[in-house]
């Protein structure tokens, strides 16, 4: 038996990993991030503290106390609402193990912001106090969505030419670490996911094109880190899309989670999405 930490943020993942951490013995510790996190996780956390998105320290301390060695980064955090809304994450009472990890990134501008540096800062942060990351889907190997046509419908021709135009522009974005999404019709690039996240890339693509029928492509970066920030979908996905006027889903297979797999196939199915699963 081990003793697994789970910082946790938004959504149906750090659940799922809570829930496949009990199913193997394990004992789970949650800290969970204040307005992000589900209450769901009370539940099933053997210790649960809710914490501030900035207590970086506040969270190892608690993961000390309870002899956590390992950690899951898991569940989106709302990184546009922290960083930018009000006085960005000055707000949010940054801790001092918080300050010293990203005041040079933010204030000094050593480095730049993008999601693979702040996640790296904050996982050498952690691994500075002794905890090693991994990732959820390491419990959870469940999650990960294997290749093929995952939906009844298979994708059209257009719908083909469309994945395959988009594929590639996604990697690009990903490797400039911009985003992981890239909406295409006709085999023009609607939209580019950049920081507000997938499902507002989607809705700024239903305002763009009320005509709908577009496909939405969603890849790992080329140098994407299996520890943290797989790209991912569920039942939120599907719901987007289909108010959205969306018809197609592509992803990576062997690095895409997909969330809740029952409902998400039965609800494309349901509003005519076809999902595809491609290797790179």
């Amino acid at each position: 038996m081990q003793t697994v930490g789970i910082v946790a943020g938004w959504g149906e993942y750090p659940i799922t990993v809570a829930k496949a951490l009990r199913e193997k013995g394990h004992r789970v510790v949650v800290a969970a991030i204040h307005d992000h996190a589900s209450p769901e996780l009370e539940q099933l956390a053997d210790a649960i503290r809710w914490i501030g998105v900035c207590k970086l320290g506040g969270m190892q301390r608690f993961f000390q106390q309870e002899k956590v060695d390992r950690i899951c980064l898991s569940g989106k955090l709302f990184k546009d609402k922290i960083l930018f809304h009000g006085w960005g994450w000055v707000q949010h009472l940054p801790d001092w193990e918080c300050a010293k990890t990203f005041f040079p990134l933010m204030i000094f501008g050593k480095k730049d912001t993008r999601d693979d540096t702040l996640l790296g800062a904050a996982v050498h942060s952690f691994e500075k106090r002794g905890m090693t990351t991994v990732s959820g889907t390491d419990y959870a190997t469940q999650l990960i969505a294997e290749s093929g046509v995952l939906t009844k419908r298979g994708p059209s021709k257009r719908m083909e030419a469309d994945i395959k135009f988009g594929w590639n522009m996604a990697k690009e974005i990903g490797r400039l670490d911009i985003g992981q999404s890239v909406t295409v019709r006709d085999r023009t690039i609607l939209a580019v996911e950049a920081i507000e996240g997938t499902d507002a890339c989607i809705q700024r693509t239903g305002q763009i094109c009320p005509r709908g029928g577009f496909t939405l492509v969603k890849v790992a970066k080329p140098q994407q880190d299996m520890r943290f920030d797989l790209p991912t979908i569920g039942p939120r996905t599907i719901e987007t899309m289909k108010r959205a006027g969306g018809h197609a889903i592509a992803i990576e297979a062997g690095k895409t989670i997909l969330i809740d797999r029952e409902k998400t196939l039965n609800d494309a199915h349901r509003a005519g999405i076809v999902i595809v699963s491609q290797p790179c």
